[in-house]
């Protein structure tokens, strides 16, 4: 007599016998309004420069940076987030550039909202180190340790000009102790009550961003542990989500994603707000080179990457492939 509940009457492999079965009972789709896509515009640059440690990713021109947001739109791409290059003289102790009108991040700002208007979501890196000679996120005391408070001075300044220059969303991603409640309340003030905050809730000291450096020419020195999260905790994120929410926050990030799934998971399941996570530099890199010496299959690898990171409760995923995978998706 056939047992059922049990091997032989049970055999989970009749769910999987055909691609249609397979995809009848996924469990975890991805879609491409699911992808943010970050991206680096650089100063005073007449062609689109490789970075080469990221293959495929260009630090853009303004004008290539428009036709980026425009082909992030015709893919269904949520949402593109921006990073500001400025020329090297320009960078001083106290990012200038991040909050000159004229800094190339505004001005980029500016350029995608005219080509895309609200086809796209605007996303603006809020952050001081790609405009800092030191190249930390903050501005530097007597003792050249990372001043906090008088970050958050210019964390609110960022923010207005960044949402007068046009962003739907601010992502603040320096990991200063308040900078939710500053921003929130200077985006406020300024009449940008419409703005969100996505806020990198939880970001890691990771050595992972090695590529990230190279993309927006960081001038860093030493480390970030002073500010970054430890690889080590897990309470620390939860204890820094429940600030980030507390101060106004509308949107959640943990940053890296791959190695981090189960902060995610966790960051995931304790809220009721929008979660991202933000597949970095050099995680992408890493599928790159492996892909490039044909030790694993690219375009598989990446699928199933970005599929782990929505399975562990990703609503949103920040990654360089966006388009490209929007594409696919779509096709």
């Amino acid at each position: 007599m056939t047992t059922y509940g049990s091997f032989p009457g049970t055999r989970p492999r009749r769910l999987r016998t055909t691609p249609a079965m397979r995809r009848m009972v996924a469990e975890t789709r991805l879609h491409p309004a699911d992808l943010i896509l970050p991206a680096f515009v650089r100063e005073g640059v007449s062609e689109p420069v490789p970075i080469a440690s990221m293959p495929g990713v260009v630090q853009h021109t303004r004008d290539s940076l428009k036709k980026a947001a425009a082909e992030a739109v015709a893919a269904g791409v949520s949402g593109i987030m921006l990073f500001g290059v400025p020329e090297e003289s320009k960078k001083d102790a106290v990012g200038t550039p991040g909050t000159d009108p004229d800094g190339i991040l505004q001005v980029a700002l500016r350029d995608v909202r005219a080509e895309v208007g609200d086809d796209l979501l605007v996303m603006s890196d809020l952050c001081l180190d790609e405009t800092t000679d030191h190249g930390h996120c903050g501005v530097l005391d007597e003792q050249g340790r990372v001043d906090n408070d008088a970050t958050l001075e210019r964390y609110a300044e960022m923010a207005r000009v960044q949402a007068e220059a046009g962003a739907h969303v601010v992502g603040p991603s320096g990991m200063m102790d308040g900078q939710i409640g500053v921003i929130r309340e200077a985006l406020d003030r300024a009449g940008h009550q419409d703005v969100a905050i996505l806020a990198y809730t939880a970001k890691y000291a990771s050595a992972f961003y090695g590529p990230f450096r190279e993309a927006v020419a960081s001038s860093l020195k030493g480390d970030r542990k002073t500010y970054q999260q430890d690889p080590a905790n897990t309470r620390e994120s939860l204890r820094e989500l429940a600030l980030d929410l507390e101060e106004g926050a509308d949107m959640v990030m943990v940053k890296p994603a791959g190695p981090y799934l189960d902060i995610l998971a966790r960051v995931a399941d304790a809220v009721d707000v929008p979660v991202a996570a933000y597949q970095i530099s050099g995680e992408y890199a890493m599928i790159e080179a492996a892909a490039e010496k044909g030790w694993i299959e690219r375009d598989r690898a990446i699928m199933e990457a970005l599929t782990g990171i929505k399975r562990a409760g990703a609503r949103n995923i920040l990654t360089y492939w966006a388009t490209e995978v929007a594409q696919k998706l779509r096709a």
